[in-house]
């Protein structure tokens, strides 16, 4: 949730032409994180749970790539804590999706 709050305060210092491009890609990708693991949390089985883990890992490497387009752009320096925001969210991300895919295999 604190990446998808960091998202919007950067977006919102991008240029009004960006308004409907990467800005919008960005927050889309964002808000698509946690929804997709609260969904997949919701759905009551382990195999549903890790299927929406690997879309919303999908959003992050999008936000990730959107952030680095942003940076090339200069709209973003590379020390924001953005992108330290981003690394732990991917760490956390891997070790669920990890955990679950044990438990996947082991049947439970």
């Amino acid at each position: 949730m604190l990446l998808v709050k960091l998202t919007y305060l950067v977006s919102a210092s991008f240029p009004r032409t960006e308004q409907f491009g990467l800005t919008s890609q960005m927050r889309r990708a964002a808000v698509s994180i946690p929804s997709n693991i609260a969904e997949g949390a919701a759905r009551g089985t382990s195999r549903e749970y890790l299927y929406f883990l690997s879309v919303a890992r999908g959003s992050l490497s999008e936000l990730d790539t959107q952030f680095e387009i942003a940076r090339m752009l200069n709209f973003i320096e590379s020390k924001h804590p953005a992108f330290q925001q981003l690394d732990t969210v991917s760490r956390l991300l891997t070790g669920l999706h990890r955990a679950m895919h044990k438990k996947v295999k082991a049947g439970r």
